[in-house]
């Protein structure tokens, strides 16, 4: 008899997918994607166990149509405890028995079946063909697979270690079985999967070089030019350093993206790593880097599908041939291109994740180099648990990983950091100089200041920027100097689009001269190049006031320094910051009291310290990740389930709602075409996510509110529930604010949402 892992409606039975085959070109995939860390074998036994169940009756019998569910997990992974034994079995059994299901807690279960019910549960008989068809690896191999991974010098780390282990195999196996699978149906079908063909690594540096030549060719040599090219060429010259951990301090305005990217290339070239994974805190700068990026790398012929992002608001009608946009989505998928771009919500949740579409891309994070920008946005609550996943992939995985920032976070052991990194190699050349001779500004504190006078002050510099930090103080401010020209407002009630459209009016106006005040949340500080002669930032963490100032004398045209004026709101409603901004701002404050120059390296060191001395280990891993995960390192018993539904760097429930925007006065039909497409597709997913970019997101309260009084409208409703809500009031959402609540009927929505 012959056994099949899938079947084709327009094929003979004869040709379908032989589960034999199926399971030696998982096993073979899962083995090579392993083999760059030495545990190839993990691999293979985990990919010709995964669909062992396939081989009963029952089974080949749904595959002719008998609709029973038959369970075919749990057959490999009682396999892999029985010739295994129970510990190594066990990383085995985890992923085999999830491979559809996702990782499940070792015991009691929450959403899922706990593994060791998965094992306990009736299956089919397996009939015994299989140990002629297939042949796993021996217990030796599987150990000599583990015996290359390096345990942390913490023993309190372990757990954890083990437990991205698992991950990583799981990651392995999924990508590996969907793939086999994807082939052998395209194959079926007259065709192949539109993934990879991207250009080499050294191709890409190629171009990058070009480009790079180019660019420094057609810039003056001034001071700041000058720094960039030497950073630039003392980056690159680092690129022959052993892989692990990097970091790279320079300035705002130091030219860190190019930079990073260079040596990013020629690391990469020069260790045989795979890809470089570019990780941004924030999505409204995401896609400003890939932007950066195509234009550096897209010197000849490459298409518009080289830069892979990852991140919610992705716009697909920026790329206008279908057959990249189709091989976006795919690399997506397992992050299977040479440059990816994605968010630190993406990155590290992925990483704590247990779904197998969350966890398949995992194994692509290995043997690459990645870049985490703005390190010092990672958020306390889940410090200890980031930093414990950045050292264990450096360690372990061959990922190089390079904390990319302007204010370097205090998180190596020498730091006083418990539990911090080791040999962080600096690539930039003396940052304590770099500092000094990149400073384009200073610091200003101007004491408390009320709204009245500050409108004033702002009415006074016909190019300014002010950040508060909050999204009511935001909005009233910008109606307070709104009569001014070039008054503008940007906040996350306005949707990425409307953003998008904002900054672009402020950079032309900048640019030619005119008048421009811009009110803003904090969503400019990191990364959106903008350059205004003065800033205005409400007190906040020194971090956030350091990169209030990468948007002030940007360029270094001012003659003298630029002003970072740091003031304290008058107390009032909407003006109290959130409770962890504060504390912020307290540290900041010490910090101001003891340095003359808060700027300074030292001093921002410092203030990292006291910051994480403030808080004990159980604030800076506030679900107990870690402990969760050291608890069970002996049974192995490791609550994944539990781990990726606690792991959350976006903590608030905050829920989307469509807001048809047109643009300012252009009449652009795209988002209320788009819905209405929405409201009778079959398969409305890829409407969905064109558009995001027309997406607000507020509390799940707030939206409540509003589809009570009638605000907004779910449509579909009967099918995906509350999934697709419309703004049908357009009169709360403004051009200049976005959401805005102006009738009292709205207000109590406003105290839910600022």
């Amino acid at each position: 008899m012959h056994y099949y892992a899938h079947s084709h409606g327009a094929v003979e039975k004869k040709n379908w997918h032989l589960l034999s085959s199926h399971l030696k070109g998982t096993g073979a995939k899962a083995a090579s994607f392993l083999d760059i860390v030495g545990s190839a074998d993990l691999g293979m036994a985990a990919g010709l166990l995964h669909d062992l169940g396939k081989y009963s009756l029952e089974f080949q019998s749904r595959l002719t149509g008998n609709p029973t569910r038959v369970n075919h997990s749990t057959a490999g992974a009682r396999i892999a405890i029985d010739r295994y034994g129970e510990r190594l079995g066990k990383l085995l059994a985890y992923c085999i028995a999830g491979h559809h299901a996702g990782l499940a807690n070792g015991v009691h279960g929450e959403r899922t079946t706990a593994l060791q019910d998965r094992l306990q549960e009736v299956i089919p008989a397996l009939d015994p063909t299989w140990e002629k068809e297939i042949a796993i690896p021996s217990s030796s191999a599987l150990a000599s697979s583990l015996s290359v991974l390096k345990p942390p010098d913490e023993t309190s780390h372990g757990g954890h270690s083990i437990a991205l282990l698992v991950r990583m195999l799981f990651s392995a196996l999924v990508d590996a079985d969907y793939l086999d699978t994807e082939a052998w149906f395209a194959e079926k079908d007259g065709g192949r999967p539109n993934r990879g063909e991207y250009p080499s690594l050294v191709e890409l540096k190629e171009h990058l070089s070009d480009f790079l030549g180019k660019l420094l060719a057609n810039t003056d040599s001034g001071v700041v030019n000058s720094l960039r090219r030497e950073i630039l060429v003392h980056a690159r010259g680092k690129a022959t350093d052993s892989p692990g951990l990097f970091s790279l301090t320079v300035p705002t305005g130091g030219g860190k993206t190019l930079t990073s990217l260079a040596f990013a290339l020629d690391h990469a070239i020069e260790h045989g790593l795979g890809r470089i994974i570019y990780v941004i805190p924030y999505t409204s700068i995401v896609e400003q880097t890939a932007a950066v990026f195509r234009e550096a790398l897209s010197i000849g012929q490459i298409e518009s599908d080289l830069i892979v992002e990852h991140h919610s608001t992705f716009d697909e009608e920026r790329i206008p041939v279908r057959e990249s946009r189709e091989k976006l989505q795919l690399a997506m998928e397992n992050w299977d291109a040479p440059i990816i771009v994605t968010t630190s919500v993406q990155f590290f949740e992925s990483l704590f994740a247990n779904r197998p579409s969350r966890c398949r891309k995992l194994h692509n994070i290995a043997n690459s180099v990645v870049i985490l920008d703005e390190a010092q946005t990672l958020p306390l609550k889940y410090l200890k648990p980031c930093v414990a996943v950045i050292d264990e992939l450096a360690r372990n995985w061959r990922a190089s990983m390079v904390l990319c920032t302007a204010t370097q976070p205090a998180l190596g052991k020498s730091d006083g950091f418990s539990g911090g990194l080791e040999n962080v190699r600096e690539l930039a050349p003396e940052p304590s100089r770099l500092q000094k001779e990149l400073r384009r500004t200073r610091i200003v504190r101007e004491g408390q200041i009320g709204d009245e006078e500050l409108a004033c002050r702002l009415k006074s510099s016909s190019q300014v920027l002010c950040i508060v930090n909050t999204r009511r103080h935001a909005r009233e401010l910008y109606e307070s100097v709104n009569h001014l020209q070039g008054a503008f407002h940007l906040s996350t009630l306005m949707c990425a689009r409307h953003r998008t459209e904002c900054l672009n009016s402020v950079r032309r106006r900048l640019k030619d001269g005119e008048q421009v005040r811009l009110i803003s949340t904090s969503l400019v500080e990191a990364g959106v190049d903008l350059d205004f002669p003065s800033v205005w930032r409400s007190e906040a963490g020194l971090e956030s006031v350091i990169q209030a100032a990468g948007r002030c004398n940007r360029e270094g045209r001012l003659k003298a320094l630029g002003k970072i004026h740091v003031f304290e709101p008058v107390p009032g409603e909407g003006r109290k910051p959130p409770p962890e901004i504060a504390q912020f701002s307290a540290v900041a404050r010490s910090i101001f009291r003891k340095h003359d120059d808060p700027m300074d390296l030292q001093a921002i060191r410092e203030y990292f310290q006291e910051l994480y001395w403030l808080r004990n280990d159980e604030e800076l891993d506030s679900e107990r990740i870690l402990p969760k995960l050291e608890r069970q390192r002996a049974s192995l018993d490791f609550p994944f389930e539990e781990i990726a539904n606690d792991f959350r760097l976006i903590e608030s429930p905050m829920v989307p709602i469509i807001v048809p925007w047109a643009g300012y006065g252009q009449g652009d039909a795209l988002a209320s075409s788009l819905i209405e497409r929405l409201q009778w597709i079959e398969r409305p997913g890829w409407v969905a996510r064109k558009l995001q970019p027309f997406v607000v997101q507020i509390p799940q309260k707030a939206r409540a509110e509003l589809l009570n009084v009638g605000a907004v409208e779910a449509i579909r409703e009967a099918e995906f529930g509350h999934q697709f809500v419309v703004l049908r009031n357009m009169e709360i959402y403004s051009s200049g604010i976005g959401l805005s609540w102006g009738d009292p009927l709205f207000r109590t929505v406003e105290s839910l949402i600022v």
